[in-house]
């Protein structure tokens, strides 16, 4: 059985959703407010998210950096827009998947399916220590050290910065680092990456952009000798 945290206000949605998906090899715990939505995941541990983005009490796209700042789990936004701006927006925050209301509950399970599939942890433990120069990225407890004072990161952003540190010397394009961060391609209008690596270089003192460098046109190089 795979948990499902729902976070839908609508009633019948809610109970349309649970239903259905209780029916397969999904349990659904149902929660109707923004503000509740983080500290429920905490408890509950769900494999994936179903998140609606107009709720009471908080909105749902900060709902979505909430959970994404301290877990991987997979998340898929509902929207009622047919536009672009909830998707590209959601991607920015870390959504995962999107599905337009109304739902139709057969897609709903494929997507909840392909999520999980795309995502499922893999078995053996990492315990890799990868050091550069002050910086140490040790795999096994997620901890970042930078000249000897531990470094407070935030989920997207230790994973950004694995991803660039075991290329190191290479170049990564934009849609490269989203596929290995999240399993999407990039759609030339997502800037996640962009923002995050903005936010990396202020807590690693990368003013002048020597340690994460941008590589105009191409993406991002993370650069071994700069790290001292």
């Amino acid at each position: 059985m795979y948990r499902v945290l729902l976070v839908e206000d609508d009633p019948r949605l809610a109970e349309l959703v649970t239903e259905y998906l209780s029916g397969y090899e999904f349990s659904v715990d149902l929660v109707t407010r923004g503000d509740a939505a983080l500290e429920h995941f905490k408890t509950a541990a769900p494999d994936i998210v179903v998140l609606d983005l107009m709720l009471p009490g908080l909105d749902g796209m900060v709902v979505c950096r909430q959970i994404r700042d301290v877990s991987d789990v997979p998340i898929l936004i509902l929207t009622a827009r047919e536009d672009t701006y909830d998707e590209v927006s959601g991607l920015e925050q870390g959504a995962d998947d999107f599905v337009n209301k109304p739902v139709q509950p057969r897609v709903l399970l494929a997507r909840l399916r392909a999520l999980l599939r795309r995502t499922q942890t893999k078995t053996t433990t990492d315990t890799r220590v990868l050091e550069f120069g002050a910086l140490r990225i040790m795999t096994s407890d997620r901890s970042v050290t930078w000249r000897g004072q531990p470094c407070v990161l935030s989920n997207t952003e230790y994973k950004l910065l694995l991803v660039l540190a075991e290329a190191s010397g290479r170049v990564l394009s934009r849609d490269e680092l989203l596929k290995k961060m999240r399993g999407i391609e990039f759609d030339g209008l997502d800037r996640s990456i962009d923002n995050c690596i903005s936010k990396l270089r202020r807590k690693f003192d990368d003013a002048m952009s020597e340690k994460i460098k941008t590589v105009w046109g191409e993406g991002y190089l993370f650069s071994p000798s700069a790290w001292n």
